[in-house]
């Protein structure tokens, strides 16, 4: 099966975003992504969350590792930095999604940033995009299952977990940025 990537069209797609009583300047996503204890990921959205690592890839980009469940389909999906900056980090991955129907493959184009609010308070938003593969597209109608529908379920599922993880994420953010100042 292909992995081509259908990027005209959207599987899902949200944004949430949560107000940080902290300076921008003092917040690190890349550095908190690429550093997120096990715990701590699955404390950002219990009980999707399963567990998170993080590597590289053959030519040292940094990699985020996670494994969690969107609605009924368990996700595995291994994102590859394309931004890893300390208040912008872009992340693309072809990711495995294992359904009660089988297993296929999705993209998931995950963007996560701070924006300065003042002097003392910042916004994080956590944006995903799911757009689908050749291989995903093989596997729906194959279940007799149109685009439509899967897309509904995809973004009800999708955005449901974004808007819980959203806020847990930015105040681990903001946490661990607390830490290092002490």
């Amino acid at each position: 099966m292909s992995t081509k990537v259908l990027s005209e069209l959207v599987l899902s797609k949200s944004a949430f975003s949560h107000v940080l009583d902290v300076p921008a300047d003092g917040l690190d996503i890349a550095d908190w992504l690429f550093n997120l204890p096990m715990y701590e990921y699955r404390r950002c959205c219990a009980p999707d969350h399963i567990t998170a690592g993080f590597t590289t890839t053959d030519d040292g980009r940094k990699m985020s590792i996670n494994v969690e469940r969107i609605g009924g389909t368990l996700m595995i999906q291994q994102y590859v930095g394309e931004v890893t900056d300390p208040l912008h980090c872009h992340m693309v991955s072809i990711s495995d999604a294992f359904s009660p129907n089988g297993h296929t493959t999705v993209q998931v184009i995950w963007d996560l940033s701070i924006k300065p609010i003042s002097a003392t308070s910042c916004e994080f938003t956590n944006s995903v995009i799911a757009h689908p593969t050749e291989e995903f597209m093989a596997f729906i109608k194959e279940h007799n299952i149109s685009f439509e529908d899967a897309a509904q379920a995809r973004q009800s599922a999708g955005g449901d977990h974004n808007r819980r993880e959203t806020p847990m994420f930015a105040e681990s953010i903001k946490r661990k940025s607390l830490m290092r100042l002490r």
